[in-house]
């Protein structure tokens, strides 16, 4: 009994001591396996963390494309408005003394020479005045021919002793009385002549007919007024209104650009005259632009008008560059540190080429070209020269 009992005792003693040896030797294995995987752990996951989490900071430094205006000649242009004119308007009236018109040979729009007569008239009494005038020039030329026949008969009969020398120089005062009488009359026939020449209401000079404020019957004279209204040499001339600052620099000579309102077709034409006085009022000045002669340019109408003003040198950006906010245009330039900065500018001429700064620019500073909506003041960046200037 107690046999089996230490048999089965030593039995169970040695089911449980023989495996020991073995697990003994795998705890070494275990250890190292998780030893290296550790260390794997660190170098591969560890390191993909600490990327995204430099990553996630910020720490990269963007490209930026900038560009260097410089100085460029640029064309200062101005927009006006106004209103077509003739350049030379001439009034014509009645000249004369006046009377009933005739006839009118003209109408407005018609195209007349200097001295052509745009409408008459009435002269009947005139005109029978001028003939008693001619009658008596007729009447002192046939005295002073009888004068001077005996002034020549005397001077036969004064040698022989028949006339004596008063009597001769009586004849002489005779005869040049009578020649003074010839003249008179000859110069108050020709008056008569020049008052009944200006009773034809006549062109002062070649030009186009404005206007018309004559028709026959009308009754006339100087104190009628203006009956026809002339364009001298059909010149034209827009009278543009511009403001003071828009007039500083404005020289005659400038070209300009004249489109009338309603029209597709546009005029060239150049200042004549820059006006030398501002309006009080509206801060505004008149630029006068001549016009060649056109049926399309007609006085009173509303036209505008493109004026270029004398050069000068600005810095231009293109349009891409340009920023802007409540506070006004602005660009971002780069810093010598390489850091955004904000500079707020003023706009110029915009035109295909790019637009003209008029202040805020020196055009020597780096300007960032286009994205400037994702940068922020202050944010360091990496400068890439770009455009024609990087050439």
């Amino acid at each position: 009994m107690n046999y089996e009992t230490g048999a089965i005792g030593g039995g169970g003693h040695m089911a449980l001591e023989g495996p020991a040896p073995a697990r003994r030797r795998w705890i070494p294995v275990v250890v190292v396996l998780a030893l290296v995987a550790l260390a794997g752990w660190y170098l591969l996951g560890g390191k993909k963390h600490d990327s995204a989490t430099g990553a996630s900071s910020g720490t990269q430094v963007p490209n930026i494309t900038v560009v260097v205006p410089g100085q460029q000649a640029v064309s200062r242009i101005v927009s006006a408005t106004g209103t077509l004119a003739a350049r030379r308007e001439m009034p014509v009236g009645v000249a004369g003394e006046g009377g009933m018109i005739t006839r009118v040979l003209v109408e407005p729009g018609q195209w007349v020479r200097a001295g052509q007569v745009l409408a008459t008239v009435d002269r009947s009494v005139q005109t029978q005045t001028a003939s008693a005038l001619n009658a008596q020039v007729a009447v002192a030329q046939s005295d002073q021919q009888i004068a001077q026949a005996e002034l020549d008969r005397a001077q036969q009969l004064v040698d022989r002793g028949f006339i004596s020398k008063a009597d001769l120089q009586r004849r002489e005062a005779t005869r040049n009385a009578a020649a003074a009488r010839v003249r008179a009359a000859q110069a108050s026939y020709r008056e008569a002549q020049a008052r009944n020449g200006r009773l034809d209401i006549r062109a002062p000079a070649e030009g186009l007919i404005l206007t018309r404020a004559a028709e026959p019957g009308q009754i006339v004279s100087s104190g009628s007024g203006v009956l026809f209204r002339m364009a001298m040499g059909g010149q034209m001339e827009l009278r543009a209104q511009l403001a003071e600052s828009d007039l500083v620099g404005l020289t005659v000579g400038s070209p300009a650009t004249v489109t009338p309102v309603g029209g597709d077709r546009s005029f060239k034409g150049e200042v004549w005259q820059v006006s030398p006085v501002i309006d009080p009022q509206t801060r505004q000045g008149i630029a006068r632009i001549a016009l060649s002669y056109s049926p399309e340019l007609r006085p009173g109408g509303f036209a505008s008008a493109t004026i270029r003003g004398g050069a000068g040198r600005a810095p231009m950006l293109p349009d891409s560059a340009i920023q802007s906010d409540d506070k006004g245009s602005f660009v971002y330039i780069v810093g010598p540190d390489n850091k955004v900065a904000r500079r707020n500018i003023k706009i110029g001429q915009v035109s295909d080429d790019g637009v003209t700064i008029a202040s805020g620019l020196n055009g020597n500073e780096r300007v960032v070209r286009s994205a400037g909506g994702f940068l922020a003041v202050g944010q360091l960046v990496h400068p890439i020269l770009g455009g024609p200037e990087a050439k």
